[in-house]
């Protein structure tokens, strides 16, 4: 059994596109899918060592809530970049184009070397090794 994808509802749909293939490599059709009946928009992203997939979807008007980092339901998307190096230079080049760090890079206490960022409309991401 694996995770095949995950999904996410964006207002900007092509800006979140831009941020996962400018920042983490993420691999995208050239036109996103569109459902004319219900006025829903996805592209799925894939990441080039086959993982599960990314889904981001759209809808007209919808709602922009405030997300508050401690709350429950889904908190953030990890990425594992393979090396302290690239932890260390992914979270410098979003921090600044302006993405807020929440915390790190830094050794967590069970031992993970990760970042949290404020990426795309206010979206916590992690970078990990």
């Amino acid at each position: 059994m694996r995770i095949e994808h995950v999904a996410v509802y964006v207002n900007d749909l092509e800006g979140a596109r831009a941020f996962f293939e400018k920042y983490f490599g993420a691999h995208v059709t050239d036109k996103p899918y569109h459902n004319p009946r219900t006025d829903f928009y996805s592209y799925f992203m894939g990441f080039d060592d086959g993982s599960a997939r990314l889904e981001l979807m759209h809808k007209p008007e919808m709602d922009q809530l405030e997300k508050p980092l401690n709350r429950t339901g889904y908190a953030h998307l990890t990425f594992a970049l393979g090396s302290y190096e690239r932890v260390d230079e992914l979270t410098a080049r979003l921090a600044a184009d302006g993405y807020e760090t929440i915390s790190g890079p830094r050794t967590t206490g069970d031992g993970y070397y990760e970042a949290c960022v404020l990426g795309f409309e206010g979206n916590q991401i992690e970078i990990t090794i």
